[in-house]
C-alpha cells in the first residue's frame, strides 16, 4: 500500500489536491464514507416509516454526516463508534429498496415497479442484478489502477444506448454474466480489496440501474462483514476475469483501525437522478464520470438519450460544489471535436476549472459503428473510424488554451517505467 502512496503522480500538486480524500482512504489513513455513515444513528423505524419519512430523516442526518466527514477529512477528528442500531448506512439501503418499486434511479424516471417485474423501463431490468466480470483493472488512470489494480465490478445493461459502446456485449445484453445478490457483490468487493485493489470501481453498462444491490452490498460490508466461506468464493470466482484468480490476501491493505475499509468509486455516465445523488453523496469517496457529448443533438443521434447536457452538467456541478474528489473523462470521437469536445472542455473551464480531466484518445469503432461487424449500421459511418491524430491534438491544444488540469492524468501512460 505504501507503493501506491508513493506513486510519482502524487507529486503533481493538482492531482494531489483533487484526490486527497480518495488517496487517504485508499492508503487507510482515513475511514471510507460508508464507515462514517455507519456511525450516524437513525431516529425512526426503517420498516415502519413511509418513504417520505425516510427522506425527511436522510435530509436531517446529511448535515450531521457532512460535519463528521469534514472533521475527519480536515482535522483528523475521531470517526466514532458504530451506531448501536440502524444507522444512516441502513437508511440508504432501505431507501433504495423503496425507490425500486417506482424506479427513479436515473434521469429516465421510469416509475416502474421493478420488484414485480410486470413492466420494464429503459434499462429493461427487473430487481435482479447481473455481473459480467470483476477483476483488478490495470487499464484505468494511474491514480485508480495504482500498483495492484482498480477493483472493478462490471454490471450488465445500461440506461444509455451509445452506438459506439466498447462494452456493447454487456451494455446491450441484460442477461450477460452471473446473477448476483448483495452478498455476492460484497464478497467480490471484499476479495478485491483483500487482494490489494486500491478501490471498488462500480461500473457497467452503468451502475446507477443497480443502485439497490450496490447500496445493500456496501451496507453488508459496513456491518462487520465476515470472511466469506469457500462456497461463497467458489460462486463468485466463476466471473473473476484476471490473472489474480484467488490470490494471496493482504488484510493490512484493507483495514482502518481494525475495520474493513476501501474507497468507493462511482464510474458512471452521470445520467442520474436527484434522489440517487442524495444517497451516493453519503457513500462514494471518489467520482469518475463520463462527459461525452456537447449541448447539441449528438446525445440523441449517437446514444438516444434526451436531456443529456443539462443532466450531466447539473450533476457534475453539484459534485464539484460539494467539494468531492473527481476525475472527469472525455472521449475524443471522430468528427465530434467541434460539436462535443470543445463545448465540454469550455464548460469545465468556465464552471470548474480546477477539476481533473482525462482527455482520452482510445476511441475505436465498436458495437453498431464497426464496419467489420454484422451489427454495423451505415448511419454511423461518420464515427466508423478512429480519431485522427490531428483531432486528438486539437483537443489537447484546446485544453491547454483553457488552462485545464489534464496533463498528468491524460499523459501519464506515455511515461516510461510505469507500473500498470
Amino acid at each position: 500500500m505504501n507503493d501506491f502512496d508513493q506513486l510519482w503522480i502524487w507529486d503533481d500538486p493538482a492531482t494531489a489536491s483533487s484526490l486527497g480524500w480518495y488517496r487517504a482512504v485508499a492508503a487507510n489513513r482515513k475511514p471510507a464514507k460508508f464507515r462514517i455513515a455507519r456511525t450516524i444513528p437513525v431516529a425512526l423505524s426503517l420498516a415502519q416509516s413511509s418513504e417520505d419519512e425516510l427522506w425527511d430523516e436522510i435530509d436531517r442526518l446529511t448535515p450531521l454526516f457532512l460535519a463528521r466527514w469534514r472533521g475527519i477529512r480536515e482535522a483528523s477528528d475521531a470517526w466514532g463508534p458504530p451506531a448501536p442500531g440502524a444507522s444512516l448506512l441502513e437508511l440508504c439501503r432501505e431507501l433504495t429498496q423503496r425507490m425500486l418499486t417506482h424506479c427513479n434511479f436515473c434521469q429516465w424516471d421510469c416509475q416502474v415497479d421493478r420488484s414485480r417485474a410486470s413492466k420494464f423501463g429503459a434499462c429493461k431490468l427487473a430487481a435482479d442484478t447481473r455481473v459480467s466480470s470483476y477483476f483488478h483493472h490495470a487499464g484505468e488512470e494511474l491514480v485508480y489502477r495504482g500498483t495492484h489494480g482498480s477493483g472493478t465490478i462490471f454490471f450488465t445493461s445500461c440506461n444509455m444506448r451509445c452506438a459506439f459502446c466498447q462494452n456493447g456485449d454487456i451494455s446491450t445484453d441484460k442477461d450477460n454474466g452471473l446473477a448476483v445478490d448483495a452478498h455476492d457483490l460484497a464478497v467480490m468487493a471484499w476479495l478485491l480489496r483483500m487482494e490489494g485493489c486500491h478501490n471498488i470501481n462500480w461500473v457497467g453498462g452503468d451502475p446507477a440501474i443497480h443502485l439497490h444491490k450496490i447500496v445493500e452490498a456496501i451496507a453488508l460490508l459496513g456491518r462487520d462483514f465476515a470472511q466469506p466461506s469457500n462456497d461463497d468464493l467458489a460462486r463468485v470466482l466463476r466471473v473473476k476475469a484476471d490473472y489474480f484468480g484467488k490470490a494471496e490476501l493482504f488484510p493490512y491493505f484493507a483495514t482502518y483501525e481494525g475495520a474493513f475499509n476501501v474507497p468507493m468509486l462511482w464510474n458512471s455516465n452521470f445520467y442520474l437522478s436527484d434522489p440517487a445523488m442524495k444517497i451516493l453523496r453519503l457513500l462514494m469517496d471518489v467520482w469518475l464520470p463520463d462527459f461525452k457529448f456537447g449541448p447539441g443533438r449528438c446525445a440523441i443521434s449517437l446514444a438516444r438519450t434526451p436531456r443529456y447536457w443539462e443532466t450531466v452538467t447539473g450533476y457534475l456541478k453539484l459534485v464539484h460544489d460539494w467539494g468531492e474528489d473527481l476525475t472527469i473523462r472525455h472521449l475524443v470521437m471522430p468528427n465530434h471535436v467541434e460539436c462535443c469536445t470543445y463545448p465540454v472542455l469550455d464548460w469545465i473551464a468556465e464552471v470548474m476549472p480546477d477539476a481533473q480531466v482525462n482527455i482520452m484518445d482510445q476511441y475505436r469503432p465498436d458495437n453498431f459503428c464497426d464496419p467489420t461487424s454484422a451489427k454495423y449500421q451505415e448511419r454511423y459511418a461518420t464515427i466508423a473510424r478512429r480519431p485522427e491524430t490531428s483531432e486528438v491534438q486539437a483537443a489537447y491544444d484546446h485544453a491547454h488554451l483553457r488552462g485545464l488540469n489534464f496533463e498528468a492524468v491524460t499523459y501519464e501512460k506515455r511515461r516510461r517505467g510505469l507500473v500498470a
